[in-house]
């Protein structure tokens, strides 16, 4: 080989195939912006040119030491999946989504269903099977809502994997330490190290793993670096506070109050509001009650917004310019109503419950603008009382809105309450008002819902068919409906699959659709069941 190479190089300095000056950049230029414009006249000379040089680059290499194989992956303690929960994951990972066409069919959404089967695997504490991790790893790389879930599940080999694939480095990124593990928190010394020399990732681990087993020690951890810390990683070390937020914290978010970055004052403030006797909440409590008022000749509540946004505000967490189309006033009054203590509220206005506070009349069309700002409080303090307060009754004619109160800040304020008693609020909800506003609601409720709520969802769907629209209008929640009803339901619905016969004035082939949409749903319902049995081993 190596005398046929020198044969056919030659020594000429032409363009043809043997020139010994054409350098393997040459060619790839001359394939790049073509023969015409580069020595190499024709294509054929390029291709010969270009497998002689191919030739010659392998011939010429020299053997080497070979790399030295990577260290194996960490042990996986957790037990193997049962197989056919082994097979199952398989075929939710071989799924590919439809071509985005209006008419879905009747076959289940498998890849909508893999969030469910990985948190259902971790909580059994599933190992998984390895030949999966690199199909498991794409699909976490193409939905970061994946991740977490998978993450946790592939275990010590995703980043193993991950140091090796670039296409899978989200795996390093994500997990705090890249699989380092973290200190106890009553190591001090080695918390103390790690904190001081650690990565972001694993400083920003390592601090919630103090703070949820001793919020002081982890308060403490944080003021020894903070002043030497970046503005954006000092806003993440602060949020980690809500965890075990007490009064213990206030001398430090004070501090926070005057820090330089505009985004790390607002937090401080946020949290120092959620705090009812610190000094922030009782001076936005001075400021918000000096604007509102009772009228006890007429019971009605008068508003008198602030009319200059001062130093002392700002300080407090008060931003000074509003949002385009918002007015400066009510803008300002908003902020000092959600910081201040909603247990302030009775005495200013009658001693009266918050129910009765809620019912009182506002002039001059500061309702939304109050009950708005409440709502915000209510949330941000977790008061269970006043977020009943002001959801107020489920059946009410105003409560599908438009009102003081929109959907959104209800879904907030629905995340304050138990969760049976959620379920229960948006399922007479809907039962009032049927499905129209009620996608939102149904995305706080804990799946899988509770069976007064799956019902009322269905007979507002099966009403919603009768009715004779197209299904296309319910796509969302009966999306919802097929990841959150309770599988046992599957046999209830069965009836609903059938063909009915059309109204008159329905939608062309609305009814064919509809059943489509019930068989899709019942046949995602059995299959979640069949994933549940698989996973707690009972099938196989």
């Amino acid at each position: 080989m190596a005398s046929s190479i020198s044969t056919s190089t030659g020594t000429g300095t032409g363009t043809g195939t043997g020139t010994t000056d054409t350098t393997w950049d040459d060619l790839v230029t001359a394939a790049l912006l073509g023969t015409e414009r580069r020595p190499l006249s024709r294509p054929g000379e390029l291709l010969d040119e270009a497998a002689l040089q191919t030739v010659r680059r392998r011939a010429g290499l020299r053997p080497a030491p070979a790399a030295t194989p990577p260290d194996p992956a960490a042990t996986d303690p957790r037990p193997p999946l049962p197989a056919p929960a082994r097979g199952r994951l398989a075929m939710l990972l071989t799924d590919r989504p439809g071509t985005g066409t209006t008419r879905r069919g009747t076959a289940p959404d498998l890849l909508e269903l893999l969030p469910q089967w990985l948190a259902t695997a971790n909580n059994h504490g599933y190992a998984p099977p390895p030949e999966l991790l690199p199909a498991l790893l794409d699909a976490a790389r193409g939905r970061t809502d994946l991740r977490p879930g998978a993450l946790t599940f592939a275990g010590p080999r995703a980043l193993w994997l991950a140091r090796l694939n670039p296409d899978w480095k989200f795996a390093l990124r994500a997990t705090p330490g890249a699989g380092a593990a973290l200190p106890a928190p009553e190591e001090t010394e080695q918390v103390q190290l790690l904190w001081e020399e650690g990565l972001f990732a694993e400083r920003v681990a390592l601090l919630a793993a103090v703070r949820a087993h001793d919020p002081e020690a982890a308060r403490t951890l944080l003021e020894s670096t903070w002043g030497t810390e970046r503005a954006e990683d000092r806003l993440m070390f602060l949020d980690s506070l809500r965890t075990g937020l007490g009064d213990a914290d206030e001398p430090f978010l004070e501090r926070a109050l005057t820090d330089r970055s505009r985004n790390v004052r607002a937090t401080a403030a946020e949290l120092l509001s959620a705090l009812p006797h610190s000094a922030l909440a009782g001076r936005m409590a001075d400021r918000a009650l000096s604007c509102v008022a009772l009228d006890r000749a007429t019971g009605t509540v008068v508003v008198e917004a602030p009319h200059e946004c001062d130093a002392a505000m700002e300080r407090d967490g008060v931003t000074a310019k509003p949002p385009a189309g918002r007015g400066e006033r009510s803008w300002w009054f908003g902020q000092l109503v959600e910081a201040a203590p909603l247990g302030s509220w009775p005495a200013r206005l009658g001693d009266r419950t918050p129910e009765e506070i809620v019912a009182l009349p506002v002039a001059d069309d500061w309702r939304s603008e109050l009950h708005g700002a409440w709502c915000r409080a209510a949330v941000r303090q977790r008061d269970t009382g006043w977020s009943r307060a002001l959801l107020g009754a489920p059946t009410a004619p105003g409560a599908a809105g438009p009102g003081a109160v929109s959907l959104a800040e209800r879904a907030k304020l629905l995340t304050a309450l138990p969760g049976v008693e959620r379920a229960d609020w948006v399922g007479r909800f809907i039962a009032a008002h049927g499905l129209s506003e009620a996608f939102q609601l149904l995305g706080v409720c804990a799946t899988p819902w509770a069976p007064p709520l799956g019902r009322a969802v269905v007979d507002a769907l099966n009403i919603a068919r009768d009715a004779g629209s197209y299904p296309w209008s319910f796509s969302g929640v009966m999306g919802l409906a097929e990841r959150c009803l309770d599988p046992e339901e599957a046999a209830r619905l069965e009836g609903l699959t059938a063909t009915v016969e059309e109204r008159e004035d329905a939608a062309p082939g609305a009814g064919g659709y509809w059943s489509e949409a019930f068989q899709r749903l019942v046949g995602t319902l059995r299959l979640r069941g069949a994933m549940r049995r698989e996973l707690a081993g009972l099938d196989g």
